[in-house]
This record gives structure tokens, sequence and C-alpha cells, in this order.
């Protein structure tokens, strides 16, 4: 497979900036997964690499040679589209023999056969060679993409975001699924979506991108545990990370408008006067003898998971707890917040420490 990098990547669309100074390096057999809401620049920087887009400044390498002269085809590269993209009159087969039987890569009928057959093996869709892909389930239709990428065995595949049309019970099989091709087969994949779910569970290492440009790159769990700004606390995690205006009083950190005070950390003298106090929903844990008080506004049992609503004062709180909670709304709760686990930010909204 191949090493990617990007360097400087900026791509302009007449006054609108795509992107802008884009860098990052994807490794021999990495997952990477680039994460960002709609309208980030995610999709044009898969077609910026795989010379369907022309960038206006920076380089794409492949190996450490940069690939920006080279057609879409000499590029070598492999993408699974959000839309299916298949031949609806044609057979499974033939349309996952279609790659193969392009003049540029003159691939023998022998070798066009076994390598549909252990496509079709690894996705097993093998029962469904010979029908029409018009006749395909959304599922079926999304595998036979992917087998279309994986006959090709490309430099680099390029995926975007290849689950968002499937239903919540397909998307995880299918989740499960590339994961396992990926490894196995340790391909080169960069993976764009903007659910986060999909990051966190299948990234080697995440970039997130937020209009055009790269805020934060890291392993999931750094993405998670130590967001880089508001952004990214706000875009990875569910329920939602609470996020809550505070200050320095007296060597406590106060919570405004709620009776929430924390002793004053090594990290205090660092923040500004007034700053935002990120508490993800786990470490918000209530307890029969816990430091601080509020009331049950909510509760969404999610079966394994129920998420509880506190409000304190003019806070309302995210509560995360294993199970079913025998808490009602309207009763008093009694909770505590690990400290070790808070996030502070800025003004600017940028992490501090």
């Amino acid at each position: 497979m191949t090493n990617l990098t990007l360097t400087n990547i900026t791509k302009r669309f007449k006054n609108v900036t795509a992107l802008e100074g884009v860098t990052f390096e994807v490794q021999d057999g990495e997952f990477f997964v680039l994460l960002g809401p709609t309208g980030a620049g995610k999709t044009t920087t898969l077609r910026v690499i795989a010379g369907l887009e022309k960038q206006d400044a920076g380089n794409v390498l492949f190996d450490g040679q940069a690939v920006d002269d080279l057609t879409p085809a000499q590029r070598d590269v492999a993408m699974v589209f959000q839309q299916y993209s298949l031949y609806p009159n044609m057979s499974v087969y033939d349309n996952l023999a279609f790659p193969l039987r392009s003049p540029v890569h003159r691939v023998s009928k022998a070798e066009i056969k076994r390598r549909v057959e252990q496509a079709a093996d690894i996705l097993r869709i093998q029962h469904l060679l010979s029908r029409k892909t018009a006749r395909l389930s959304g599922g079926e239709m999304q595998r036979v993409s992917i087998g279309r990428a994986i006959v090709r065995d490309p430099r680099v595949y390029l995926m975007d975001e290849p689950l968002s049309n499937l239903d919540a019970k397909l998307r995880e099989s299918l989740r499960v699924e590339l994961e396992h091709i990926q490894k196995t087969q340790g391909s080169t994949t960069l993976f764009v979506t903007h659910d986060q779910v999909e990051a966190l569970t299948m990234a080697d290492r995440i970039a997130v991108l937020r209009a055009g440009q790269i805020v934060q790159i890291g392993a999931p769990r750094d993405i998670y545990d130590r967001p880089a700004s508001v952004f990214v606390a706000q875009l990875v995690g569910t329920p939602r990370i609470n996020l809550l205006s505070a200050a320095r009083d007296n060597g406590a950190l106060h919570v405004e408008n709620s009776s929430i005070r924390l002793p004053a950390d090594t990290v205090a003298d660092a923040l500004p006067a007034n700053f935002t106090l990120g508490v993800r929903p786990e470490d918000v844990q209530p307890a029969s003898d816990g430091q601080f008080d509020g009331r049950v506004s909510l509760i969404e049992p999610l079966g394994v998971e129920t998420v509880i609503h506190i409000q304190v004062g003019d806070q309302t709180m995210l509560s995360l707890v294993s199970g079913i909670s025998r808490l009602k709304p309207g009763e008093n709760v009694k909770f505590d917040i690990v400290q070790d686990r808070l996030h502070y930010f800025d003004g600017e909204g940028l992490r501090v420490h």
C-alpha cells in the first residue's frame, strides 16, 4: 500500500475557500478518518487526492512523490461514494469486474474472475453475483460498491460517507465489516464522515476539519479525552458534553448561576477570570452522599444506559449512568463531578492545559 501526505492544500471555488492549508499524513496501512460537519471540506479533500479537483496550492504525495500532475487513473486510487454509483442493468459480477476491464488495467479474464470471487467472498455476496444490481437492497448495493474498490487493489482507498444512506442496523454491520477488511488487507484508507460514532470506533487516527482547516489530529481517545477546542468537544461524544460558563472566585471555580463550586487545581493559574468548563456526562455521577445538589428535570432511558438531566440553579447538566435509572423527573438528586477529567476552554474556545 501507500503512504499518503497532504501539504498545505488550498482550494478555492470563486470567492469561497473550501480548503486552507490542509496538512496531514495517512501512514501506510492506516485507517484514517476525516471528521467534520457538512460543508467542512471533507469531500473536496478526497477529490483533490483523487485528482478530480486541482488544488490552488500545496501538494499531494504518494510515498513521498508528488502526484499533482497525474490523472485520476494514473494515481490508482479507489473511491467509494455515499451514492452507490452502480450500473443497474448489469449483474453484480459485471459491476465488480467493470473497473478491471478498462484498457488501462489489462487484466486477464482468469484474474478478473479470481478477484471478483475473492471480493464477493470477503463481502459475503457470492450468492448475488448473477443478480442485477437494480434488485438489491441498499446494504447489498453498498457492499457491491465496496467490492468494486476491493477488486482494484489500489494504492489508496478513499471512502466518502459510504454508510450514511443506510439504516442504523446496517451501518453498524457494515462498519464492523469495513474495519475487518481494512485490518486484514492492511490497506491505506481515508474515510470521510460527519458521524462521530463511525470516527471513534473505526479510526486509527482522526483529523477534525472545520471550515476547510484542520483543527486537531489524534487517536480517537486523544480527540475525546483532550479536545483542542469547544468545537471538537461538541463534535465528539454522545450525549453531548456539558459546557458551562464559569469563573475563578477566591481560590475556587464557580459555575455561573448555580451552586456548583469546585476547588481550584493546578490548571486554575492558567485560566482567565472567565472561562468555559467542560464536563462529560459520564463524569457527572449521581451518589447518595454526593457533593452537589440538583433536581431531575428529564430522564432518557436508552436500555444499557440512562441520560439524566439535572437542573442546578439556571444550569442543566447531563449525567450518563449505566442501566435503567430509578430516578424520576422532579426528584432531588445528589451527585459528584470527576474533577481530574474536567476540560477548560478560554474565551476563544481553545483548550487551556
